[in-house]
């Protein structure tokens, strides 16, 4: 039996999320599905973290246990064409062959987001589930400037989601940036991990200083709060991309 780290890529739009569902296709499902045409085998695949419906990711990572002797040329390549069979939306960029102590989940030291805002006044074509479309003018320096009150270690409960099932609410943020470019606000940030929609949370509130709704105080008295009915409306989920997953 061989352990392989996949780097996978989707499009989110219409899944059901990473997890597998009882009653809706999920990207997990989907990759093990093309997996057991490949190799014959029922095998779970574990990811480095869930993503909800609606999120996408430009590289999740993945292992998977495999008894098949195969190269991870062949992995690769032939997981891609069997997802090209159930779903275009998801894609298997890179597979390697690691030991068996690698852990996608419990192995990696860091994880980095991505939020796409398109501010703009026309409603969105190309970027329609890529993107929050928010059509009033947001200060992004404003919000940037706001955003560094959240970096470093803190009780998040004000940005976590009421069914999230972290064990413990405190969290270290290592960056969280907010910059404009044209039309567009992005939104990068990285931490070890996350508590469930603590990035969509935080931006949701960062979206009521750029429209000067709140001042910088007030997301401040937000987190001291650890209360989740504190904190600004969640940000939709089509803005969100899972970048990067960082190992040792």
């Amino acid at each position: 039996m061989a352990r392989f780290k996949l780097t996978v890529e989707y499009d989110g739009t219409g899944i059901s999320g990473w997890q597998r569902q009882n009653d809706q296709m999920s990207v997990q499902e989907y990759l093990e599905t093309a997996l057991q045409k490949l190799s014959g085998e029922h095998t779970k695949i574990i990811a480095a973290g869930r993503t909800d419906s609606g999120v996408h990711a430009v590289a999740q990572v993945v292992h998977a246990d495999i008894q098949k002797e195969i190269t991870p040329y062949n992995v690769m390549h032939g997981i891609n064409f069997y997802l090209s069979q159930l779903t275009p939306q998801i894609i298997i960029r890179k597979a390697e062959l690691v030991d068996d102590s690698f852990h996608a989940r419990f192995s990696a030291t860091g994880r980095s987001y991505f939020y796409r805002i398109i501010n703009r006044q026309a409603r969105l074509a190309l970027a329609a589930n890529r993107a929050w479309h928010i059509p009033e003018l947001l200060d992004a320096k404003l919000m940037h400037e706001a955003a560094q009150i959240l970096i470093g270690d803190h009780d998040f409960t004000t940005f976590r989601s009421t069914q999230c099932q972290s064990l413990s609410p405190l969290k270290t943020l290592e960056r969280l940036d907010v910059i404009r470019e044209g039309e567009e606000i992005h939104v990068t940030t990285s931490a070890r991990s996350f508590l469930h929609h603590q990035v969509r949370n935080m931006v949701g509130s960062l979206r009521l200083i750029g429209n000067k709704k709140w001042t910088i105080s007030d997301l401040k008295s937000a987190l001291e709060a650890k209360d989740r009915r504190r904190g600004g409306e969640m940000a939709p989920a089509q803005g969100l991309y899972l970048m990067e997953v960082q190992y040792p």
